[in-house]
């Protein structure tokens, strides 16, 4: 039980407040932690983070102009630097639900500098969150600016990375399985054949798509809004302010970051968030669509398609001995499900931006975060747990492929739609192979079926036998 001498009495604009005893934040965060008490959920670190980036370079750029003391710099850089290293995430105890401008979590990250930096010096009191740490700043271009720079470093540092392998991944499988031929399918329906290693290059394409997507937003996310201050106009700091700030958090980052073009823009909307979440759901539909078509290429072992076998990480089943579960990939299309919901909060929070000020920035920041950091963890657990132990099951391929009635589509130029489709419906529905049913009918010698049915040469453009074109769909 925590009694009167586990608390110190501080002070803010509206009185006192009980504060406790080792925090080093003070009133106004003290304020916020009795408002808000409502999820529990707190800042994810890249956001901690990018306050100290923000902090940090906001006070080498105020020495530099010469508006701050050296010795108390000097202190407030210290004291940013173990922020970003996390060593005071204990101190960021805000829920992410609070004032839509996330003015709490900037008095929180100002107080706990301030009071981390008065103890480097010796002096509680002798860096102040306002005057010193929050100089030539405003909650309002801090917590746009602290977005941007957590949604660009998580981007770079923890989710390319992982599509990057997760791309190599499907390309190396596409080599592997470039040999072999199995039925190609559409509306879920048998269509004409293609390679397995087809199919895993398209998966590679998808992600490496994403990649570009993925990096033509981050360039988007590169303009800061930290130098408009309130409401955009820069007042209360220098002219030469925002450009120095922003160069110490691109030498910070290895990112390089710009002032906006437009502050009113920069603080106003959140445009350039939404659309780099777009990215994000895109990657989503994406990965859903590649982990879906896997689960169904290894589903059987008996009743299934069973074209491909999957590691077998765990038991499937608490009842059914040595059954094993598609796990991974659906795992990773809860990831999917999870980021479309954060984009659809993302989306609804960009609308919020009324007049000179977007008020749902906590939560747009935190939805954002949690998607690259799922979609980062989730490829990277889907690729070293599945992807790159998928076995292809030869023998099913070409058994499957043998009784596609599709393949009877390079039957048209050579006896028309017309009896090419009786053949394959007669096919379907005898369970024989194309070839057995033109050689029992006579269509064909065994000679022109060799050269037409080159189930090989199907899979690439061009017309088996060197037929006449004609056309198709479905």
């Amino acid at each position: 039980m925590q009694n009167d001498t586990d608390f110190r009495i501080e002070k803010d604009s509206l009185g006192e407040m009980r504060v406790p005893k080792k925090a080093l934040y003070a009133a106004q965060t003290q304020r916020a932690v009795e408002n808000f008490p409502i999820s529990g959920i707190r800042f994810p670190r890249q956001f901690i983070a990018a306050m100290g980036y923000i902090k940090r370079a906001a006070a080498q750029a105020n020495l530099d102009l010469g508006q701050l003391d050296a010795r108390i710099a000097n202190a407030i850089v210290q004291a940013a630097d173990e922020v970003i290293a996390g060593g005071l995430d204990d101190q960021f105890v805000l829920d992410i639900y609070q004032t839509g401008s996330g003015t709490s979590s900037n008095m929180n990250a100002n107080e706990v500098i301030a009071g981390r930096a008065g103890q480097i010096l010796g002096d509680a009191r002798a860096v102040h969150p306002n005057d010193d740490v929050n100089m030539g700043q405003s909650s309002n271009d801090v917590i746009p600016t602290a977005m941007h720079v957590s949604a660009r470093v998580a981007i770079h540092r923890d989710l390319i990375p992982a599509l990057e392998r997760l791309r190599d991944s499907f390309e190396a499988k596409a080599v592997e399985f470039d040999d072999v031929l199995k039925s190609g399918r559409t509306h879920l329906m048998d269509a004409t054949p293609v390679r397995l290693g087809q199919e895993f290059a398209g998966f590679a394409a998808q992600i490496d798509n994403s990649i570009r997507r993925l990096q033509a937003a981050s360039e988007e996310l590169a303009e800061l809004a930290l130098g408009g201050t309130a409401v955009g106009t820069g007042t209360n700091r220098l002219p030469a302010f925002p450009e120095a700030a922003i160069r110490h958090i691109s030498g910070m980052t290895g990112l390089t970051f710009r002032e906006a073009s437009n502050h009113f823009e920069a603080q106003g909307a959140k445009d350039a968030f939404v659309f780099a979440s777009g990215t994000l759901n895109t990657l989503a539909v994406s990965l859903l669509k590649i982990a879906n078509d896997i689960r169904w290429l290894a589903s059987g072992p008996t009743s299934g398609l069973a074209e491909i076998t999957l590691p077998a990480i765990q038991p499937g089943s608490s009842i059914m001995p040595g059954k094993v579960n598609p796990v991974m990939s659906e795992a990773l299309m809860m990831v999917c499900a999870q980021v479309m919901g954060n984009h659809v909060a993302v989306t609804v929070g960009g609308q919020h931006g009324n007049f000179e000020l977007n008020v749902m920035m906590p939560m747009m920041a935190n939805s954002f975060l949690q998607s690259v950091e799922i979609l980062g963890r989730g490829c990277e657990a889907f690729r070293t747990n599945a992807v790159d132990g998928i076995g292809a099951n030869r023998e099913r391929c070409r058994d499957l492929l043998e009784k596609n009635p599709a393949i009877a589509t390079a039957l048209n130029a050579y006896i028309g739609y017309d009896v090419a489709s009786s053949v394959a419906k007669e096919s379907a529905k005898n369970y024989e192979s194309v070839r057995d049913v033109v050689k029992r009918r006579g269509l064909l010698s065994d000679d022109q079926l060799d050269e037409v049915l080159n189930v090989r040469e199907m899979t690439e453009p061009g017309i088996p036998g060197g037929g006449k074109a004609t056309g198709g769909g479905g």
